[in-house]
Formats: structure tokens, C-alpha cells, sequence
């Protein structure tokens, strides 16, 4: 029995949103700490952060404990990947290792501790997740547009290496130089550079431009829109079955039933 007390406080604990403000107002001041350390800092001042780093582990601690005993079933749990990411980093949070050679993997944890905001902040998951899930449709368009890349630098590098080397020399130059221009770092200076030999080599600028900054990259916004309206679209379905409301799948096979059935009363 107080066993199951103590799971429902957990719940409700876990579910107050005044608690989940309180956490994500840790990992902020966590956030703050690992800039702050950058830093030249005075001893006692350092021994501070010290201290407040500790009690902001402990925090986690007691944060990522109280999500455990709220969870009924366990072993699902660690099903799901945040968990696992946010019990490790706890867990060697807690290990004493700045003293030893393994000081750096303890401060590149600190860093990461900061990412355990998105396993918190619902909105940030569904974002994330959404890219993922992205990933193999950007895949191809990713793929198109790096041979779109390679053919406007294999030109480049044939009609420009003579007029700035460093620039076109070779291929691999020519690649960052298109990056160059496509995120319109200076690229009018390299435009006019080269259409002082070649008047005409701003249709090759302009073309590239439309190609990768406008077109290819709208296709990458469109892709992981559609993405996100899709898990906005599972998440409010699968509210809807846990309140108990009719979904519209469910709908349409009622309405279908309800099509047989007037079509079987009608051929009797």
C-alpha cells in the first residue's frame, strides 16, 4: 500500500508542471555553470560552482528517480531513448572523475546535460524527433543537391582556376567556394571577380543560387513541415483514444458498417 502511495505521488509529482518548470530552470542554471566555468574565476567562486554543480547532479537525480517510480511498467522504461540518455548522464555526473585523466569526458557530459531539455520540454521531443523521422526523405534531396554542388564545381574549377586559384583551384576548393556562395558570404565579390574575364558567368552564380538556396533548401523546410504535421497528427489521435473520443479511422469503418447494413436490408 505504500508502495502505491508512493507511485501516485510520484505521478502526480511528475505530472505537476510546476515541478517541470522548477527542472528545466536547473538545467538552464546547469547551462550557465559550464559557460560560466570558460571562464577565469577565483577559487572560492570556483568552489562555489563546485558545489552548486553537485547539488544540481543530485537534482537530476531525484528528478530522473521520481520519473522511474511514477513509471508502471519498468522495464518500458528504459524503452525509450531519452530515458537511457538522461539516466547515463546522471549516472556518470555522479562519478568523481575531474581529478583523473578522465576530467574531459566529465566536462563534454556537463555540456550535454543541457540536451536533457528537449527530454523534458514535450514540444522540443516532438521537433526532434520530427528531423529524425525526416532524415531518409532529406536523404535524397541531400544527395541531389551535393551532385548539383559537384557539376557547378567541376565547371568552376575548368573556367575560373586561372583567374584566383584559391578560389577554383581544384574541386575540393571549388566545393566551399559554392558553399560560399550559396550562404551569400561575400559571393558578389567572387561574381564580379570572375565576370571580369567572363561577363557572362553570373548566369552561372544566379542559376546555382536558385538552385540550392531557394529551391533545395524550401525542399528541405516542405519535407520536415510535413513530417511535423504528421506526429502533431499521431499525438492528438492518440490523445483522442486515451480521452475516450472517437477517431476518424474508427469513424469511417462505422460508416462503412453502416453502408453494408442498409445495402444487406435493401437486397432482402
Amino acid at each position: 500500500m505504500n508502495i502505491e502511495k508512493i507511485q501516485n505521488a510520484s505521478v502526480r509529482l511528475r505530472n505537476n508542471k510546476v515541478f517541470e518548470l522548477f527542472v528545466v530552470s536547473i538545467i538552464i542554471l546547469s547551462a550557465v555553470l559550464i559557460g560560466a566555468k570558460t571562464y577565469s574565476i577565483p577559487a572560492p567562486f570556483m568552489t562555489v560552482l563546485t558545489w552548486l554543480d553537485f547539488a544540481i547532479t543530485v537534482i537530476f537525480l531525484f528528478e530522473i528517480t521520481i520519473r522511474f517510480i511514477a513509471e508502471e511498467n519498468k522495464k518500458r522504461f528504459f524503452h525509450n531513448g531519452w530515458n537511457v540518455f538522461d539516466t547515463l548522464i546522471v549516472v556518470i555526473s555522479l562519478i568523481p572523475i575531474e581529478d583523473s585523466e578522465m576530467a574531459l569526458i566529465g566536462r563534454l557530459v556537463r555540456i550535454f546535460r543541457v540536451l536533457r531539455m528537449v527530454s523534458i520540454i514535450p514540444e522540443l521531443r516532438m521537433l526532434l524527433n520530427s528531423l529524425i523521422r525526416a532524415l531518409p526523405q532529406l536523404g535524397y534531396v541531400l544527395l541531389l543537391m551535393f551532385i548539383i554542388f559537384y557539376i557547378y564545381a567541376a565547371v568552376g574549377s575548368t573556367f575560373f582556376a586561372h583567374i584566383n586559384a584559391d578560389l577554383w583551384g581544384d574541386i575540393a576548393i571549388s566545393l566551399l567556394t559554392l558553399f560560399r556562395v550559396m550562404t551569400f558570404e561575400d559571393w558578389t565579390d567572387v561574381m564580379y571577380e570572375t565576370m571580369a574575364v567572363y561577363p557572362l558567368s553570373w548566369i552561372f552564380y544566379l542559376t546555382f543560387i536558385f538552385l540550392t538556396a531557394f529551391a533545395f533548401l524550401n525542399m528541405v523546410i516542405g519535407i520536415v513541415v510535413n513530417v511535423l504535421e504528421d506526429e502533431h497528427a499521431k499525438e492528438r489521435a492518440a490523445q483522442d483514444e486515451a480521452d475516450g473520443k472517437i477517431t476518424m479511422d474508427e469513424l469511417a469503418e462505422e460508416i462503412r458498417s453502416l453502408k453494408n447494413m442498409i445495402v444487406q436490408e435493401r437486397n432482402k
